[in-house]
């Protein structure tokens, strides 16, 4: 990959993409409903909310793709509206969907593009050898495209977006359908094109995904930004620990519940696995965690005297998943059917 100064050249205050107000509708349908977002430049910023929150069409409109009916947008400072040539020269967007022609090899894609943004035939070649190397394409590059993995059509879909480093990469839901093995490749790449200076966008429904890779993370449903922080300050704000309980008896898992949610002070979630329950401890703040031990323990003594054999008892900080229950009250399902707006995007 290139050589590039961290940050590429960021706007005002060290942004890479500032919004106020922003807004998109499509009929009756409100899909962005005032999103306020502050990136600074040479991270990853994570977007992470369900199918149909609006995360692609705000991706769209900062990448100019789409015109916003309300708010304002710039990136790098330059206004979305406005100056949206001087930010097509900034940016650049991986879809949902490899954009790139199946019919033709690896090196073929790759040359082509480089063609088209003005490169000669000789560093398009030198260009789209150095890419396949280093995204492990080499031993694919004479294959076609149709004839790929989803993990090497992804992992090609990036690298042409990348033919031009650009300052500011939009990824939109990069792993989605993605095995394990290939989501983890997806992000060395993610990492190693941040190392050379890009800032990107994450959008994901993947709580990991934006646990591994995102600096800074904004919680969007419903076309609205409902919190937003490092995944620390996130997990702070809806308690100073969690507490995961496994019985040994599926059948007593109902009382159990109940005696935790009175010792705990606290609403117990039943998980899918007819043995655990889950609960949230403390508000976060100072001296919280010590509070939250104590509670926990109390909890504990609780089962035991009503002769509940619990299998495995932990308490630790909150996860992304947990957060998003708390904020939204519900689970977020990477697997649920998308919105009717978004969906048409």
């Amino acid at each position: 990959m290139s050589s590039k100064q961290p940050g590429g050249h960021p706007g005002p205050d060290g942004l890479a993409i500032e919004t106020a107000g922003l807004v998109k509708t499509f009929g009756e349908n409100r899909a962005v409903d005032g999103v306020d977002l502050t990136v600074p430049a040479g991270t990853v910023y994570g977007l992470l909310g369900p199918n149909g929150a609006g995360k692609t069409t705000t991706v769209k409109m900062l990448a100019t793709l789409l015109r916003p009916d309300g708010g304002e947008a710039h990136v790098f400072g330059h206004d979305v509206v406005r100056e949206a040539d001087a930010v097509r020269t900034r940016v650049s967007l991986t879809g949902q969907y490899a954009s790139v022609d199946e019919d033709l090899t690896g090196t073929e894609n790759l040359v082509l593009l480089a063609r088209l943004t003005g490169h000669g035939k000789k560093a398009s070649y030198a260009r789209a050898e150095q890419l396949l190397t280093a995204f492990g394409l080499a031993e694919a590059a004479g294959r076609q495209v149709k004839n790929y993995s989803g993990g090497m059509r992804r992992r090609i879909d990036i690298a042409a977006s990348i033919l031009n480093t650009p300052d500011l990469l939009f990824l939109d839901e990069p792993t989605t359908g993605l095995d394990p093995r290939s989501r983890n490749q997806v992000w060395d790449i993610v990492r190693a094109v941040v190392a050379q200076g890009t800032t990107v966008l994450l959008t994901t429904q993947y709580l990991d995904e934006a646990d591994q890779l995102a600096a800074r993370i904004a919680v969007i449903d419903k076309g609205r930004v409902i919190a937003e922080g490092t995944k620390g300050e996130l997990k702070a704000s809806v308690g100073a620990g969690s507490v995961h309980v496994r019985l040994r008896d599926a059948a007593r898992r109902e009382e159990a519940a109940r005696l935790l949610g009175l010792a705990l002070a606290a609403q117990v979630q039943l998980e899918p696995d007819p043995v655990a329950l889950t609960a949230r401890v403390g508000d976060g703040g100072r001296g919280a965690e010590e509070a939250a031990a104590e509670k926990a323990s109390r909890a504990l003594a609780e089962l035991a005297r009503a002769g509940i054999v619990v299998d495995n008892f932990s308490l630790g900080q909150p996860s992304l998943d947990e957060v998003f229950l708390a904020l939204t009250d519900q689970p977020l399902d990477p697997h649920q059917d998308r919105e009717e707006a978004e969906a048409a995007l």
